[in-house]
């Protein structure tokens, strides 16, 4: 899949019919377009919650690449706890992006992130999908209402950003643009929750949103630590997994340091480690990244590996989330 193809298939889908709005309860019928990693586990956590999936993407090998993801996203599915409707044969991937979405009744775009691509195909999403069926992007930072300027009714479109992967990690944040109706906001949380998911509605946009703001400071204080050679990838690594990690598995940031406020909690936390707010330990700046710190990324990160193929690694994260989630009771029942 590449944003050209996906460019030129937007331009060259034909256009709409009609169908019934249903409850976010009753919906029996989603359309997936885009079917890459973020895509393809959306249809998979949709089939494995009883779903009738179709999807589409412009790759001419897309069909093979989305059911060979669906097959490697199974295993863990099963472990999670299959809807007893679900199945994988309940998946057509269509030829043509009018053809996935005729009869859907909700949509989830997953297309490349490039703004431009973006409004054109939200609006050509908007054209060919039935009245009153919402649609959901899966964008990971940018604002609905820099993406819904196409759309003919602006009303119906919001964002449903989720985490890699969709079909894992529980949270999707969901947020409309300025033009978006709050029915449609509230709608689409209400399906997401009905589909197993747990959700985030934001009461105003913000770029990058909530989940991946937070993951962009840590992010870039670890990319200042390797570039200025204080910590290796692997050190980095293991002062989270090994350390508040463990806690951000049960409760947020927040809440962790108002443990650290004993029986005063965050008030004496605050009073006793405030002043450290204005000691040198964050850069929220990004680094340049030059060369050397790229490279230096890369070979921690495969030194970190180990030899371990990116499948195993997938594995082994599926295995440790579904671990963390049977643990601290967050393992619901299907269906």
């Amino acid at each position: 899949m590449t944003a050209d193809s996906f460019e030129f298939a937007v331009q060259h889908a034909p256009t709409p019919s009609a169908a019934r709005p249903v409850s976010p309860e009753e919906v029996r019928r989603v359309a997936c377009v885009g079917a890459g990693v973020i895509g393809g586990g959306w249809v998979a956590h949709f089939l494995a919650r009883g779903y009738d999936v179709t999807a589409w993407d412009p790759a001419p090998d897309a069909e093979q690449r989305l059911r060979r993801l669906v097959d490697a996203a199974w295993p863990a599915l099963i472990e999670l706890g299959l809807a007893p409707d679900a199945s994988k044969d309940r998946l057509t991937v269509t030829t043509t992006l009018e053809q996935a979405v005729a009869e859907a009744e909700f949509v989830q775009e997953s297309a490349p992130e490039q703004l431009g691509l973006k409004r054109d195909l939200l609006a050509r999403l908007d054209a060919a999908v039935p009245d009153g069926v919402v649609i959901a992007s899966s964008t990971s930072g940018y604002p609905m209402t820099d993406m819904q300027t196409g759309a003919g009714t602006p009303g119906r479109l919001v964002v449903g950003h989720p985490f890699n992967p969709p079909y894992l990690i529980p949270l999707v944040e969901v947020v409309g643009g300025e033009r978006t109706g709050a029915e449609a906001v509230e709608w689409a949380s209400a399906f997401y929750r009905a589909a197993g998911k747990s959700v985030i509605t934001m009461d105003r946009e913000v770029p990058g949103f909530i989940a991946n703001r937070l993951q962009e400071a840590l992010w870039r204080e670890a990319l200042h630590m390797v570039a200025n050679g204080e910590a290796t990838v692997q050190q980095i690594d293991d002062s989270i997994t090994e350390g508040p990690g463990l806690r951000w598995a049960t409760m947020g940031p927040m809440l962790t340091f108002a443990l650290a406020g004993g029986e005063g909690g965050m008030a004496h936390m605050l009073d006793h480690f405030g002043p450290s707010l204005k000691s040198p330990w964050t850069r929220l700046e990004a680094p340049e990244l030059d060369r050397a710190l790229y490279d230096a990324v890369v070979a921690g990160c495969d030194e970190e590996a180990a030899g371990r193929s990116i499948a195993d690694l997938v594995a082994e994260r599926d295995r440790g989330v579904i671990a963390v989630l049977r643990a601290t009771g967050r393992l619901g029942a299907a269906g």
